[in-house]
């Protein structure tokens, strides 16, 4: 099969063109640096993402705060965690980097505050 993606890593944003068959790579091309073939092999393999959004925020002075993860996380595992987090609420006040949701479904990375937010 063949697949072209814009890798994301560095800001040459490369155009690459991608030879594989199931999750084995033949070929890639198109990369101005080696972070590129790394790219690739991850999208094929196993695609990882990461969130921003925002939780529920009891008694501050913005009804919400916004979060993301410490780290990325399976792509098809977007909406599951989306979910945990839609169900989240916090009290004020919240600092950046307070964990939100620990260890989200097991995944290895928490959900943390991107920023502070007082007491209403």
């Amino acid at each position: 099969m063949n697949r072209t993606l814009t890798c994301i890593l560095c800001p040459n944003g490369c155009e690459l063109e991608i030879v594989y068959e199931g999750t084995q790579i033949q070929s890639v091309s198109g990369n101005k640096c080696p972070k590129g073939a790394g790219y690739a092999e991850q999208e094929i393999k196993n695609p990882m993402r990461n969130i921003a959004s925002s939780v529920n925020l009891e008694g501050g002075t913005m009804p919400l705060v916004s979060v993301r993860l410490t780290g990325p996380i399976p792509k098809a595992k977007i909406m599951d965690v989306m979910a945990e987090i839609r169900k989240a609420s916090v009290k004020a006040p919240v600092q950046i980097g307070d964990v939100v949701i620990a260890d989200v479904l097991g995944l290895g990375c928490d959900v943390v505050a991107t920023r502070n937010v007082g007491i209403k």
